[in-house]
């Protein structure tokens, strides 16, 4: 592979993803990057993005609704999706290889991890429906 040329703006975008812990969009980040570069353009924001997702270095969190979110924590963990405000929360739980042992009963590749999504309502949205 060859070596990746270095970029001031993508070294922005990751330093802002691993301030944050609220899985931003693409929007957001692009939002606050042009506050540093103000000419930068939506499309270089995606492309640095998708980079990154390509190279490892961040996850794309995909969700049933709404757009795409980012997360700098490449390590494996889980998250919690809200149906109703559409935020991404980590969910910090005891990680076993249970799961990759079951699916790999049944599999006849090489599982080498796995993510989970859970959806639901979030606490904030829980509060407001139980008002």
């Amino acid at each position: 592979m060859a070596t990746l040329k270095y970029s001031r703006q993508r070294e922005a975008i990751k330093e802002f993803l691993n301030s944050r812990d609220d899985h931003p969009t693409a929007d957001t980040v692009y939002e606050n990057i042009q506050q540093i570069y103000p000419n930068i353009s939506l499309g270089t924001v995606y492309r640095n993005l998708s980079l990154l997702v390509s190279i490892g270095e961040i996850i794309k969190i995909t969700t049933a609704q709404g757009p795409d979110r980012f997360d700098a924590r490449t390590t494996p963990h889980n998250h919690f999706i809200c149906r109703d405000c559409h935020s991404v929360i980590d969910i910090e739980m005891e990680e076993n290889g249970d799961l990759e042992e079951l699916a790999a009963k049944r599999f006849a590749g090489i599982i080498e991890g796995h993510t989970t999504n859970f959806y639901g309502l979030c606490g904030n949205c829980t509060k407001k429906v139980q008002k």
